[in-house]
């Protein structure tokens, strides 16, 4: 059994939502509802910021005009008015945007933050000290923060009952990296209530904030995909080709 497994039938109503190999479900945890999505490394995720004419996508319909259909797709991380990365993004190997290892104001900056490292056989959130230290191969790669959990313990500066609440999404990844589970608040919560999604009802030793307020997840076999500004980086599965 899965850590954290036995927690989901007293804290959590699961709804399964097919979404080609991506597995998503609905969840409701402490109240609040969220929706998330498993992904393996045979799905192929992958990040998407330019297009080949180096044109920032910023939607998901912009991703769908010139690749195809999203099976599941997500906000990926912070960027600047531009839309530019805030921190790491690689892309194929290519590295657009450095790591970032200063702290700093904002969200971004609460250190730790942490990498999203996407690679053909794993999926790896790791701290980016750590990261830095010791940087992994990563196809693609995305830096955010706050970490939400950090091998196994919240972010130290989370606050139970804290009062700064907004629409969030975050990923969190297994620690032998078979797995990624991908969340979003479908109402406004907490980083403390967010981390313990991600620790004590996922089970999950590593996760990462993407973002809040612009947070926003496609899924079109639920027949969602949410609308707003023009984003910077996105991760997504797509379709398999026919």
């Amino acid at each position: 059994m899965r850590p954290g497994l036995a927690l989901w039938g007293l804290l959590a109503l699961l709804v399964p939502v097919q979404a080609g190999a991506v597995a998503c479900s609905d969840l409701t945890f402490e109240g609040t509802s969220f929706t998330i999505c498993e992904v393996t490394p045979a799905d192929a995720p992958r990040l998407f910021l330019n297009d080949p004419e180096g044109r920032v996508y910023g939607s998901f319909s912009a991703i769908e005009a010139d690749l195809g259909p999203l099976v599941f797709a997500m906000n990926a991380g912070m960027y600047h008015a531009d839309r530019a990365p805030v921190g790491l993004h690689v892309e194929d190997g290519i590295v657009m945007a450095p790591l970032v290892t200063s702290p700093g104001p904002g969200n971004f900056g609460m250190l730790p933050n942490g990498v999203l490292c996407i690679g053909d056989d794993s999926l790896l959130v790791i701290e980016t000290l750590v990261f830095a230290a010791s940087p992994p191969a990563c196809r693609d790669a995305t830096q955010s923060g706050p970490m939400l959990v950090i091998d196994g313990a919240l972010h130290p500066r989370f606050i139970l009952g804290g009062t700064s609440l907004n629409i969030r999404n975050g990923v969190g990844t297994s620690a032998d990296g078979s797995r990624a589970v991908f969340a979003i608040s479908n109402a406004p919560v907490n980083f403390h209530d967010f981390g313990r999604l991600f620790r004590d009802v996922l089970g999950l030793p590593q996760a990462l904030y993407l973002d809040g307020r612009v947070s926003r997840l496609h899924l079109p076999s639920a027949g969602r995909s949410d609308r707003g500004p023009m984003m910077g980086p996105i991760v997504g599965v797509l379709a398999p080709a026919p």
